[in-house]
Order: structure tokens, then sequence, then C-alpha cells
């Protein structure tokens, strides 16, 4: 016959039997971390900024004119982290110093027909493009350059592998434009021109470059 003494050590050697791993799975589970979460599509590749994709169709409508896609990172004027206030053109964005025009990636765009810009004609196909802002306008016009080399980190710059430098317009807005933003303009007035022109937005100043669509 078990006497008490026999089956109280036994219960309590079944239950530490039991809960000990229980409390030590419960344990390796606190120290592995979470796993990472990817990206929301459209938030960005793990950069700090958010980013998008702009398309327009240059005509009235895709089939008969032209749809141009650009794809860019949206740096903002504040700290992503801090909050902090941030000069944009001549610090974040250095003067007369090649820039990638946006974040993280390289920018791209997509024109499926050939753009002319002045004497300039851009081939149809995927470019990378960055901008070489200018301090004084009167001496040095800003350029926006088209660039074959595409699908890479936007630094460094790669200035070897350009197709074409174009001058742009400078212009001041008259409210503030917080986060970097390029627009495509559909100015296609009819009569079987298609026409158009790229806006670069950022804090108080815009660039705009003209382009006709060549089918």
């Amino acid at each position: 016959m078990i006497n008490r003494f026999t089956l109280l050590s036994v219960l309590t050697l079944t239950t530490v039997a039991f809960v000990t791993p229980a409390q030590s799975q419960q344990a390796d589970q606190k120290k592995q971390p979470a796993p990472k979460q990817a990206p929301l599509p459209g938030t960005g590749t793990g950069g700090n900024s958010a980013h998008a994709t702009i398309s327009s169709a240059i005509g009235p409508n895709r089939n008969v004119g032209s749809m141009i896609t650009i794809s860019y990172g949206r740096p903002t004027s504040k700290h992503p982290r801090t909050g902090e206030q941030r000069k944009v053109w001549g610090g974040l964005v250095p003067w007369n110093q090649a820039w990638r025009l946006g974040s993280d990636e390289a920018t791209l765009l997509v024109n499926p027909h050939s753009l002319v810009i002045g004497s300039t004609t851009i081939p149809a196909g995927a470019h990378t493009l960055y901008l070489v802002p200018s301090d004084d306008e009167t001496k040095t016009p800003t350029k926006i350059a088209f660039s074959k080399n595409i699908g890479k980190w936007g630094i460094p710059v790669d200035e070897k592998s350009d197709i074409a430098r174009v001058d742009v317009k400078k212009s001041t807005l008259a409210e503030p434009v917080e986060q970097l933003t390029l627009q495509i303009e559909n100015t296609s007035a009819g009569g079987g021109d298609l026409t158009g022109v790229l806006h670069i937005k950022w804090e108080t100043t815009e660039y705009t470059l003209p382009f006709t669509v060549k089918k």
C-alpha cells in the first residue's frame, strides 16, 4: 500500500515533468524575435520614405496616345524620425550636383514611345531620371538627366550612362509642398499632337519640363 508521503512525491514529480517543458517552451518563444513584416505595397522598400508610381495618358486616351509612368521615393522636408524641419534646396538637395530626384532607389521613367524635348529625342524604353539643380539659373539652368542605367540604388548617381541632359524651367510656388511631388500633365489639345509637362514640386520650388510624344 502506497503511503501518503510516497503519493505526494509522485504527484509532485509528475507536475514538474509536465509544467517545466511548457514553461521552457514559453521562455524560448519570448526570446525569439517576432518575424519582420514585409512593407505594404506602395510604402517603400525598407527606407524611411513613402514611394509612389504615377501614370498619365498623353493624348485623348492610352490607346491613341501614350502612357507615361514614373516610380520614385517621396522624401519630406521634415525628418522622418524626429519631425525636425529640414532645408531642402541647398541642404538635403545640394546645389550644382547630381541628385537622384527622390529617395531610396533611382527614379524610374517608363515611356513606351519616344519623347521630344526641344531638339533632344529620348528613345522609347525605361530610363533613370535625376536632377542637377542650379543655385544660379541665370548662369547655369537646372537640368534633368535621362540615364540608361536603371534598377539601381539612387546613390551614388551614375553620371556616365546619360542619354541626354535638358534644361528645366524653375518657378516659385504660392504654397509650400511638404513632400516631393512629381506630376505628369497631359496638355494635348487634339488635332493629333501629343504633348505633356513633367512637374517637380518641393518646398516652394517647381521645375517644369514640356515634352512631345513621338509615335
